[in-house]
């Protein structure tokens, strides 16, 4: 019966393997009792040959003699050896060989040596091999592990198992399980399955990789991992590199939180907006909770005291937290801090705050009392505060709270959180700055534009009012209605050069003009050569600044002037757009008006044109931002204008958004956008029996008759209780007319919220009040004139002049 023979499992590349390596044996006395095949190959001695021969005749140059009995006695000695030995070929040259020797001990006792021998070179190469395989798990830094097919563990490096604190030789037969928790192992067995079925080895994989010893602790790792094989191919399992990587993971993390900072706060110039910015970028990558809270004055764009700091208000907040209503305090929420609280010490000392292992609920003095039990009894377990500082103003506090994350806050996360707070805080003082600006714009703005149009006997208005910058709310268009003497009305649209806070400014400074110049009673082309002067000397007092070009001072206008009583509009344009007329009976047409030159070239003329108005026509004023919104032809825009104003039966604020909606539907994506303004005018009539009109003789006794014609149309009117002091006023008016003007006189009365009496004249001369003296005879009439009426003043036509008063009526509304 055979002896089986046992078989040791050899590595591919062991030069000591037995096909590899030549096999001797030596008796006691060195003589050769055993020799390989593979001895045969390597050394050329067949075994006839070496069989009986002592090794140190024929295997051993003499002049390696002395060598090869110093190794003799050093393996007697040690009851072994292993080196590299000189042998002589069978050809006579000679060949290192590294050998191994060892004793074996005979039924007899006596003894043998075994010899294993490969070339040098071999075994130079194998003794690196099995030298780095032994830094790799005995002093490697990086951890590796071997696993079987089915991921137990097989061997560890002392790395490894510093990570688990578990014995290297410990960990055969456990798991990764055993080690990590469930959610990381999932993800690391995960890739370590796909190696082993796909063969792919995987590079620089970066995972997390919490301990179940120490689940709060934040560890990330980079594993590369490679599938085993035999040289037969068949899978002996898959072996991973593991480096800690925690450091690194955290830096970039950090560098890419800032870069997300720099991209998404202060993408906006408002305050609120910038605030929950900060706190979106905040959580929940650095803090599960986070709190953004602005001084009052903030929040309105004002600068905030110093000296005494006033209340927080909550502009963000961002928290996981059940219930945070309970618990956070609500955006909007104005937060008194005690002065004893650590908020407020922060906000005062413009320190940050770091608390990594909060211990009691104390922590939490700006809260009341039950809001800090709950979110300690949360699991809120780490904080950190920061004082919102920019150009040395104090503006806020942002807080971050962890509860969900268990590793506390680190001085790196606050050094992140002061960035993020420096960042935000520029933006927020800007914005701040910024909605200053803008509401001083506004003001501005709303102060120039008229608030609301009042109702007017003479026509009902609608209107809209497009600035070029819709966030800023500025522009240089202007509108206005403005009530005249005699119940009659200026309407008035007007277009600056320019947009934003310097044609505002302009446009405020003609508005203002317009108003003064309509009061005076002028005719329309006498207003725009008046505007015209002043347009011209605005341009003149334009100075540059910071080496910038003068503003550029230019305008257009339109002014018209409807009278109600003689449906007549007069009309002057300076190089503005016409106007559309609407007849009531819905046909539309663009009047030929004169288009005159734009305000400030100076020196030329205006000229006014009359149009008939009857009662319930439209009269649509626009500036030019309407007609070429749409980057097409004027006269394209201008009949689509037309268009949408002839449909009939409509409010006028319909047919507003009809207009705007056929002309300016594309405005919100044109970059181009000019400021708009339109109003539209629907005329009225003054009834027949409320104006009444006389034409007086030029003598001496036309006082008396206009007093007995106003006496009886008062009473017709019912009246009476006015009659002596109408009467004294038209008696004092028709006097002057006869004493200093020019016939013919002619009276008029017109009833509607007021009684207005106008006397007209042909003379241009302007009377005035002066104060009589005790001795003067007369002086005193238009004194009582102004004394017995709301208002009064003098209007001049081209065929004289008109003097006018108005007195409130007692069924009037105030």
């Amino acid at each position: 019966m055979d002896t089986p023979v046992t078989r040791f499992s050899e590595g591919p590349d062991d030069p000591f393997a037995v096909r590899h390596a030549a096999s001797v044996v030596l008796d006691g006395r060195g003589r050769v009792v055993g020799w390989s095949a593979r001895a045969e190959a390597l050394l050329g001695y067949p075994a006839g040959q070496a069989l009986g021969r002592l090794s140190i005749g024929f295997l051993v140059d003499p002049g390696d003699h002395d060598m090869v009995m110093d190794a003799v006695a050093e393996c007697v000695a040690n009851e072994g050896w292993f080196g590299v030995l000189p042998v002589r070929h069978r050809d006579g040259r000679r060949v290192e060989f590294g050998c191994r020797a060892r004793p074996i001990t005979k039924h007899d006792s006596s003894r043998e040596w075994f010899l294993v021998a490969a070339p040098a070179e071999e075994v130079v190469q194998w003794n690196i091999d099995r030298s780095v395989l032994d830094g790799l798990f005995n002093r490697s830094p990086i951890g590796l592990s071997v696993h079987a097919p089915d991921l137990s563990l097989l061997r560890v490096n002392r790395a490894i198992a510093g990570f688990s604190q578990v014995p290297p030789e410990q960990h055969r037969g456990l798991h990764t399980r055993d080690f990590l928790i469930q959610q990381d192992t999932d993800t690391v067995e995960g890739q370590l399955r796909e190696v082993l079925e796909t063969g792919r080895s995987s590079i620089f994989t970066e995972q997390p990789a919490r301990l179940r010893r120490d689940p709060g602790h934040e560890l990330f790792v980079s594993i590369s991992a490679f599938r085993l094989e035999d040289s037969t191919g068949q899978i002996l399992g898959v072996t991973q590199t593991v480096e800690d990587v925690t450091d690194r993971y955290r830096a970039r993390r950090r560098l890419a939180l800032l870069n997300e900072a720099g991209a998404r706060i202060g993408t906006t110039l408002d305050v609120a907006r910038t605030a929950r910015e900060l706190a979106e970028v905040a959580a929940p990558d650095l803090a599960d909770c986070v709190s953004v809270d602005l001084l009052e004055p903030v929040m309105h764009g004002e600068e905030p005291a110093q000296e005494v700091l006033g209340p927080l208000r909550r502009a963000a907040v961002r928290t996981p937290l059940p219930n945070d209503a309970d618990v956070m305090y609500p955006v909007g929420r104005v937060i008194h801090l005690p002065p004893d609280s650590l908020q407020a010490r922060c906000l005062a000392e413009r320190r940050p705050v770091l608390d990594a292992h909060l211990q009691e609920p104390a922590t939490f003095l700006a809260m009341d009392p039950d809001r800090a039990e709950r979110a300690f009894a949360l699991g809120v377990h780490s904080l950190m505060m920061v004082p919102l500082v920019a150009r040395g103003l104090v503006l806020g506090l942002l807080s971050l709270w962890r509860s969900q994350r268990l590793e506390p806050f680190e001085e790196d996360d606050l050094r992140v959180a002061e960035e993020f707070a420096s960042r935000a805080t520029v933006c927020i003082d800007n914005a701040r700055r910024y909605t200053q600006q803008h509401q001083a714009a506004l003001t501005l703005q709303h102060s120039l534009l008229p608030h609301e149009m009042p109702g007017h006997p003479a026509v009902e208005v609608a209107h809209r009012y497009l600035p070029a910058d819709a966030a800023f709310g500025v522009g240089g268009d202007w509108f206005d209605v403005i009530p005249l003497s005699g119940l009659r009305v200026a309407l008035v649209v007007g277009d600056v050069v320019g947009h934003g806070i310097h044609a505002a400014a302009t446009m405020g400074r003609l508005r203002t003009a317009v108003h003064t110049l309509a009061h005076l009673d002028l005719t329309p082309d006498e207003v725009l050569s008046h505007l015209d002067d002043l347009v011209d000397r605005l341009s003149e007092e334009q100075e540059p600044t910071d080496g910038q070009a003068p503003q550029v001072v230019g305008a257009t206008c339109l002014y018209a002037v409807y009278d109600p009583v003689s449906q007549q509009c007069a009309l002057a344009r300076a190089g503005h757009p016409p106007p559309a007329v609407v007849s009531p009976a819905g046909e539309v047409r663009v009047p030929d008006i004169p288009a005159g030159p734009p305000l400030g070239l100076g020196g030329l003329p205006f000229e006014a044109a009359e149009l008939p108005l009857p009662e319930g026509s439209l009269l649509a004023l626009y500036t030019d931002g309407l007609i070429r919104a749409r980057k097409r032809d004027a006269e394209e825009s201008l009949a689509d204008l037309c268009e949408a104003l002839a449909v009939p039966a409509r409010s006028l604020e319909e047919t507003c958004d009809v207009v705007e909606g056929a002309l300016l539907r594309d405005r919100a994506s044109d970059q181009a956008a000019d400021d708009v303004a339109l109003l539209i005018a629907r005329t009225g009539v003054l009834a027949a029996e409320n104006v009444v009109t006389w034409e007086l003789p030029v003598e001496a006794t036309a006082a008396a008759g206009a007093r007995s014609l106003t006496a009886a149309q008062l009473a017709e009117w019912g009246l009476e209780e006015m009659g002596f002091t109408t009467e004294l006023i038209v008696s004092e008016l028709v006097t002057n007319a006869y004493r200093y003007g020019g016939g013919p006189i002619t009276l008029r009365f017109i009833r509607d919220h007021h009684l207005i009496c106008e006397v007209s004249d042909t003379s241009s001369t302007s009377p005035h009040l002066r104060r009589a003296r005790t001795t003067d005879e007369g002086g005193r009439g238009l004194f009582l004139v102004a004394q017995l009426t709301e208002r009064w003043g003098t209007r001049y036509t081209r065929d004289g002049k008109t003097i006018w008063t108005e007195q409130l009526l007692s069924d009037a509304p105030k």
